[in-house]
């Protein structure tokens, strides 16, 4: 049985999926976190369930790719069952969305999730009236702490096996008797899997995908034009506009026939939250926890980063008493050696820290809340709010980042928001700047990196918008509620970031390791700095030695530093390098080049050429701001 999660952004679809499946998805306290779905077997007993986890949608009239993907999902007809994932404290609007369901007339069963934050708001929901007025189970769930979710599958299996379809909820007798009038001239073989009044009504609505499907019946066209031009002589406002407000109607009758508002809990976090927003004291508290996060990352980080890479350091130095120097096997043991020193004593100390960090912001819900404070800086470099969130979820890694861009409705606004996004230090770029300027110089040059990072994207930002004009719309977004975020879910969602590097990125350091070390034993590497000799010695001032460690940062950019290490034959890098030439070695692993995965999906959503176009800008810009930073802090330090 194929069961798929379909609601409203930040309602908690993914919190379910997870809670069902194990953590396979990254949630978030942010409206339209989920851009693509994700699909997973769960065993319940003797019976094996495919659950699916789509992006979030307001309304089966999709807007902007992820609620398309969401769209096509559900009328292909391949899931079996429909959980509608309602956030009970926003019901009455939440509604509006089981509406449409109801008229794809397929089994459903309604979740009612968070149902302790409408208690907490005052709204008491009778569960038994809303079963009856829709046909369908209705279920309870607190998703964080997994209340609830054991009768999922039950009401699956109930809805799917008697049939459990939702009851249509009419409209006003004008609107239905031209609904009916479509209904009455669409063809038998047309759309065959999707119910007939779902076309007639999206037509009325002025849906362009099904308008795409009858442009060749011109019958139809012209009947469903007639119709809209009645509607909007009869009630005065387009024909859209009116289906949507009979929506509304219906969904807030609905609402007040089974909830009952009572006075709400007067909490503490409703003023916590006047402050993380006030137009005033939001910037300063914005800087003060980000600062905050940044700052424990490195001491954390720094404190266990020492002991582990002296202890390899001790192990390397102690290698020629064991293994003849210099020999094949010598080189191949130290790379092993240099590439678990740099993943278990450089990598994971800062990543630790940094994933708990973000998973805390997620889930308290304070990246909306920054989204909102950020959304006239966007606007004054020519972007749209929402590109906050690729921005942020780019500080765990570009590729997601990239793939997110996808909620922005401009493909203008796509194409900038991608090329910041790879600009932006993920959490690989975070372990070189913290491995490097943050271990060797301070945790407020790393900050200052940061905030260098911030002002060229905010530049390039609105220079590129200069050059693709284009007006940008305003932010509609809603901000959900602060919440306590559950230490298990919290420990949980940094294990699935850190796996990746774990599985992902760890083998290929010790890989990349190897392979740097035979190539050294081949003396291929002083073949190699040579051809970057130019470039990497006499422009940016770096150690010869460096030029080979760059091009293992293409493949995950936490190689260019454990390359470093191994290329510079020591793990205490101030003895070899300067601190201007640290600080002008990270400057340029932040900026140039995405990673392979990245440019993977660069290609995907924006197609090769673009791919292409935004690496080699990313280039340009780390030599010039690599020599710039160069000859600038050459004067000051």
């Amino acid at each position: 049985m194929r069961i798929a999660f379909v609601g409203q952004p930040n309602a908690g679809k993914s919190t379910i999926f997870n809670g069902l499946a194990g953590y396979k998805t990254i949630t978030a306290n942010f409206p339209g976190q989920t851009v693509h779905y994700t699909v997973s077997k769960v065993k319940v007993g003797d019976e094996i369930f495919e659950i699916v986890d789509l992006p979030g949608i307001y309304s089966l009239t999709a807007i902007d790719l992820a609620e398309l993907e969401s769209r096509k999902y559900i009328l292909s007809g391949q899931a079996d069952v429909v959980i509608n994932v309602i956030d009970a404290s926003a019901l009455s609007r939440s509604l509006e969305l089981t509406l449409q369901l109801a008229e794809l007339q397929v089994p459903m069963v309604i979740c009612l999730n968070m149902i302790d934050e409408a208690r907490r708001k005052g709204i008491e929901i009778n569960i038994e009236k809303l079963s009856q007025i829709f046909g369908v189970p209705v279920i309870e769930t607190i998703a964080n702490k997994g209340i609830g979710l054991d009768n999922i599958f039950n009401s699956a299996k109930q809805a799917y096996y008697k049939k459990l379809i939702p009851k249509i909820q009419f409209f006003h007798k004008d609107i239905e008797e031209k609904i009916e009038e479509i209904e009455k001239i669409i063809p038998e073989d047309f759309l065959k899997n999707i119910p007939r009044r779902y076309i007639a009504v999206k037509l009325l609505e002025g849906d362009k995908e099904i308008f795409e499907e009858i442009k060749d019946i011109p019958e139809i066209s012209e009947k469903v034009t007639k119709l809209r031009e009645e509607i909007k002589i009869t009630h005065g406002r387009h024909a859209d506009t009116v289906i949507s407000s009979e929506r509304h109607a219906l969904s807030m009758n609905i609402f007040e026939d089974v909830a009952k508002v009572v006075e709400p809990l007067k909490s503490f976090r409703e003023r916590v939250d006047d402050l993380l927003t006030n137009k005033y004291l939001g910037y300063p508290l914005l800087f003060l926890i980000l600062f905050g996060i940044f700052y424990i990352v490195f001491e954390v980080g720094k404190f266990i980063e020492e002991p582990i890479t002296e202890g390899f350091d001790s192990l390397i130095q102690k290698l020629p008493q064991f293994i003849e120097e210099n020999s094949l096997l010598y080189f191949i043991v130290k790379g092993l050696l240099e590439g678990f020193s740099g993943g278990l004593g450089v990598a994971i100390p800062y990543l630790i820290p940094f994933f708990i960090g973000l998973t805390v912001l997620e889930d308290i819900g304070y990246l909306p809340r920054m989204a909102f404070l950020m959304d006239t800086i966007m606007h004054r470099i020519g972007l749209h709010g929402k590109s906050i969130l690729p921005f942020v979820v780019s500080y765990g890694c570009n590729v997601p980042g990239v793939m997110a861009t996808r909620i922005l409705e401009s493909p203008r606004d796509r194409f900038i928001t991608a090329t910041l996004s790879v600009l932006i230090p993920c959490a690989a770029r975070t372990t070189v700047i913290f491995g490097l300027v943050g271990a060797y110089i301070g945790g407020l040059a790393a900050a200052g990196l940061y905030l260098f990072n911030l002002f060229v994207i905010m530049g390039l930002g609105a220079v590129l918008t200069k050059f693709i004009p284009e007006i940008t719309p305003g932010l509609i977004m809603e901000i959900p509620p602060l919440r306590i975020p559950a230490v298990k879910n919290v420990f949980m969602k940094t294990w699935l970031r850190l796996k990746d590097f774990i599985l992902v990125a760890w083998p290929l350091l010790v890989i990349s390791s190897v392979v740097l070390s035979f190539i050294e034993y081949l003396k291929l590497d002083l073949i190699l700095n040579k051809l970057f000799y130019p470039v990497i010695t006499q422009i940016l001032g770096l150690p010869e030695q460096t030029g080979i460690t760059l091009l293992f940062g293409i493949l995950r950019k936490e190689l260019s530093m454990i390359m470093l290490f191994q290329a510079m034959d020591t793990t205490q890098l101030n003895t070899v390098m300067t601190n201007l030439q640290l600080i002008v070695y990270t400057i340029f692993t932040i900026f140039y080049m995405p990673c392979v995965g990245t440019m993977g999906a660069l290609v995907k959503e924006l197609g090769f050429k673009k791919m292409i176009l935004i690496s080699g800008l990313t280039i340009l810009l780390a030599l010039i701001l690599a020599l710039t930073s160069r000859i600038t802090l050459s004067l000051i330090i």
